[in-house]
């Protein structure tokens, strides 16, 4: 009996679980449509290898978070758009978004991972859309 009543639990809220997995993905789109640094920031690790056009090293959360800031106040976001996402391992997520600035094109990869009972980005690469 107790079985069959874990299993039912389980049956009913699994679905809203896996649909709940894809979130920090369509959070983060929305962040980077909004230029929201200090929101994206937040999602960090503690440090994140930050790839940006051709600069590549790894950086603190605060200088994360500046840079970030510097990418938007050279290329203000217009539009952004999740374009593909993993959210299958449970210790894993991975999104690209296409991001439209007012003067470019850009392909963002997002790499996160688990830590605790939440997701952080651990790396996060904007590339010139090509």
């Amino acid at each position: 009996m107790k079985s069959l009543l874990l299993s039912a639990v389980l049956l009913f809220h699994f679905p809203a679980f896996i649909a709940s997995q894809g979130d920090i993905i369509d959070e983060l789109c929305a962040q980077f449509r909004t230029a929201n640094s200090k929101d994206i920031a937040l999602n960090f690790s503690s440090s994140v290898d930050l790839i940006i056009i051709d600069e590549e090293d790894v950086y603190s959360k605060a200088q994360a978070e500046q840079i970030l800031r510097s990418f938007f106040s050279k290329f203000p976001p217009v539009k952004s758009t999740v374009i593909h996402r993993l959210n299958t391992n449970p210790n894993f997520r991975y999104g690209a978004l296409s991001l439209i600035a007012k003067n470019g094109s850009f392909r963002v990869s997002i790499t996160l991972k688990k830590n605790g009972s939440a997701f952080f980005i651990t790396e996060l690469k904007i590339e010139t859309e090509k």
